[in-house]
Order: structure tokens, then sequence, then C-alpha cells
């Protein structure tokens, strides 16, 4: 029997100080975003920002329903936003910031399985890996070199 041997490198950063400056300014567009989330149900605020290849950011933040699941979460506010407004144009990195308006949190956030999947269909098809920065309200930053280093077995069009 032959095994899979599966392994994810992701950099931890104590600070957003020591990333460098578009970076920062990426991660504080997302701290904006977040400010401006729709969640009154979970008390949950996300904010997304992406740096694309024409160094345009956008932002997203995540839009809850009343009828769940109809809301959206904030990367795929933002990466749909990027795609419809600039399509073709790559995604060069995505910033993410989270937290609750009932608690201070600290603990970096990663995207939930639905936004790595839509983002991995992105990074796919511009063949081009999209650096993915997260973290809580404040403390720590975790760098993902790739959506593939957060979900590695990707599925895409190629299985279909």
């Amino acid at each position: 029997m032959k095994h899979l041997k599966i392994e994810t490198i992701l950099e931890v950063y104590d600070s957003l100080s020591e990333l460098p400056e578009n970076i920062q300014e990426l991660m504080h567009k997302a701290h904006e975003a977040r400010k401006k989330a729709y969640a009154p149900y979970s008390h949950f605020n996300v904010g997304a920002a992406i740096l694309l290849e024409n160094d345009v950011i956008v932002q997203g933040n995540n839009q809850e329903n009343a009828a769940f699941p109809s809301g959206l979460c904030a990367e795929r506010v933002a990466a749909f936003y990027a795609g419809a407004s600039f399509p073709n144009v790559p995604f060069k990195a995505l910033a993410i910031t989270a937290g609750s308006t009932k608690s201070i949190n600290k603990t970096p956030i990663p995207p939930c399985g639905a936004c790595r999947q839509s983002l991995a269909e992105y990074e796919v098809n511009q063949k081009k890996a999209i650096e993915i920065f997260f973290m809580g309200e404040t403390g720590k930053v975790v760098k993902a070199a790739s959506i593939k280093s957060v979900l590695p077995l990707v599925f895409d069009s190629s299985y279909l």
C-alpha cells in the first residue's frame, strides 16, 4: 500500500508590522471592510481585501440573511466583485480579518471551506498562486503562499 503524504507550510508572524507595507495596507483595507459587515445573527464580522495584479484593492465583508444560508462570506463577496469588475485581472494577495462583536478575537481565522473552493477556481484559472494572509482582530498573522496550502486537494474543472 502506498501512502500520500500532504504537508502544509504556513508562515506565522507575531504582528502585522512584520509584513511588507503593501500587505499591511491590504490588511488595513480588510479591517475597514470588517467594520462594515452585516452580521446581526452571528455577531461575527469578517472583512476581506484582494490586491489585484493591476494594484487595485477590492474589499468585501460578510453579508448575513435571516434566511440561512442566503448570506455570503467576505472572501466570496470580494472575489466575486473583483471577478465582475475586473475580469481577467489576476489576484495577487488576499487579506482576511475576523472578529466577534461580543469579544476580542486574537486567533487567526482562515477562509471557510466554501470560500477556499471558490478561491481555488480563481487560482487555477489564473495559473498563478494567490497569497493569503489571515488574522483575528489583532495579534498573529498567518500567511499561506497559495490556496493549495489551505486546500491541498483542490477540486477543479480538470475532473469534469
